[in-house]
């Protein structure tokens, strides 16, 4: 295939494939839950709707209301409601909330333009790092328009043990930490894979006589 015939096909390629299908289903998984969680998930507290009552997301944001525990595993996990102004479990959520909604949303759309051009250097068989991109692509997609339309991210899960809570997070956190994670081992693979092919032409040079005067130095 010349480089003029791959220019036009780069996009039917199985890892464009793949992208599309993980970021997509990553995206939709975000997005259904958060909506679940924003219907479903009990809030208490005084809000602005007919008789005091809590309107969601709204009042939340507003601080007027807040969610209500519901447990899943007794002792370490419950869904708990929240609007979270910073990104993944809560990160720059003191920056303030004009501050932290502008800066976030440009960070979520460089993220998916670095993945998307990160992708289209990657080489087929580097196909971990094509799942960690399209995680890291769906996740940052599905905090971005939560923002956009929110300014706030809607968080429902709560890990717990005993006294200590993690902070609240949601379903594009996951993804976007599973995603960073493939990419560290994506990272390792291929620093295994140049060390070793340094080796093989160390030796192949060697056998050729092309370092001899290099090893007989100092």
């Amino acid at each position: 295939m010349t480089d003029e015939e791959d220019k036009t096909v780069w996009y039917r390629q199985p890892k464009w494939k793949l992208f599309a299908i993980v970021g997509i289903l990553s995206l939709v998984a975000d997005q259904v839950t958060k909506i679940w969680a924003r219907a479903s998930l009990p809030v208490g507290g005084h809000g602005t709707g007919a008789g005091g009552t809590c309107v969601v997301p709204d009042d939340i944001i507003a601080h007027t209301c807040g969610g209500l525990p519901v447990t899943f595993i007794k002792g370490y996990w419950e869904w708990r409601l929240s609007m979270n102004p910073g990104s993944a479990f809560g990160l720059f959520g003191g920056l303030g909330a004009n501050i932290t909604r502008v800066f976030l949303s440009l960070i979520g759309i460089a993220a998916v333009i670095g993945m998307v051009f990160m992708l289209r250097k990657a080489r087929p068989d580097q196909r971990i790092l094509h799942w960690a991109l399209a995680l890291v692509a769906g996740g940052a997609i599905g905090n971005l328009i939560d923002r956009i339309y929110f300014s706030q991210v809607t968080d429902f899960i709560l890990w717990k043990y005993k006294t200590h809570e993690w902070p609240v997070f949601n379903i594009a956190d996951v993804v976007l930490v599973v995603g960073v994670g493939l990419m560290f081992i994506d990272i390792q693979k291929e620093n295994r894979r140049e060390k070793a092919t340094k080796k093989a032409r160390m030796e192949k040079a060697k056998k050729k006589g092309l370092v001899k005067d290099l090893s007989n130095k100092g």
